[in-house]
């Protein structure tokens, strides 16, 4: 039985092990701050004296800290003491270049590294319906796989080590472009006197019908549809409603004095960025 190991019991990290309480063969824990190592501890899991001792008694090793610097020192740790065949993977989102810097360095004591950063937030950890995002080679994500199923309904293959943050990088972009367009509509809704708490009702209610920004992204390219495409036609829908809808927006926008930079961006960019033709008057 694969035994699992944890670090790192923050805000995330913390409902991640969880989910793993129950896990065949144990689950060893080990973070800087005592509270939640002894609340994990005191919920079935077993304490770790330190990184070297936690990867001596695991299989796989999970890893969700802050920034590249601490998955730096927690994986340099974890070396000190792992045995060849040794997983680790990292939940934490880091520089594309990180992953494989890692990699090269854990193989020199053939200890494999998955990159695994998660989306879906505490709310997503607390009820195992995160997405992981995984890079690495396939023997690595064979071994971490039913780990990882326990945290989360979503477990995506996306390639070899440093695919997995390409492609948490790329979702997240979306994630916080939205957000930044957010902003913009909230203003535009103050301004002409609405109930921001209703707009984001609204948003929600109809993303989840929709799908949100998704809904454009089922292609596997993103080359200009051909004109018999089926998406050509959707594309084109999609066009000329946004276009429409944003002109009015940002008419209403200048009425009463709210500036909209992204909405006045999406206008110009919508159309090639769907790979349709520069509609007349549009700057490329």
């Amino acid at each position: 039985m694969t035994t699992v190991g944890f670090v790192g019991l923050g805000s995330i990290g913390k409902p991640m092990a969880k989910r793993l309480l129950d896990h065949p063969g144990g689950l060893v824990v080990h973070d800087v701050a005592p509270e939640p190592v002894a609340e994990l501890v005191a919920a079935g899991a077993s304490r770790a004296s330190g990184l070297a001792d936690l990867a001596r008694r695991c299989d796989v090793v999970c890893v969700m800290v802050r920034d590249d610097d601490q998955v730096r020192d927690v994986v340099r740790g974890l070396l000190e003491g792992a045995a060849p065949g040794l997983v680790v993977g990292v939940h934490s989102t880091v520089a594309p270049g990180t992953p494989g810097e890692l990699a090269a360095a854990a193989a020199e004591r053939g200890v494999r590294v998955l990159d695994a950063p998660v989306s879906g937030g505490a709310m997503g950890a607390a009820d195992g319906t995160l997405a992981v995002l995984v890079g690495g080679d396939d023997e690595a994500f064979a071994a971490a796989r039913p780990v990882l199923e326990r945290l989360g309904t979503m477990v995506v293959h996306a390639g070899p080590v440093g695919a997995g943050t390409r492609l948490k990088l790329a979702r997240n972009l979306l994630h916080f472009v939205s957000f930044t367009a957010a902003t913009e509509a909230q203003r535009l809704a103050e301004a002409t006197g609405l109930d921001l708490v209703a707009l984001g009702r609204v948003v929600r209610h109809t993303d989840a019908i929709t799908g949100g920004p998704g809904a454009i992204m089922h292609r596997a390219t993103t080359a200009p549809p051909a004109p018999d495409d089926f998406w050509a036609g959707v594309f084109g829908h999609v066009r000329a409603l946004g276009e429409k809808d944003l002109r009015f927006a940002i008419d209403l926008a200048d009425d009463v004095g709210v500036d909209v930079p992204l909405a006045r961006l999406a206008l110009d960019r919508l159309g090639p960025g769907l790979g349709l033709p520069l509609a007349e008057g549009t700057r490329p």
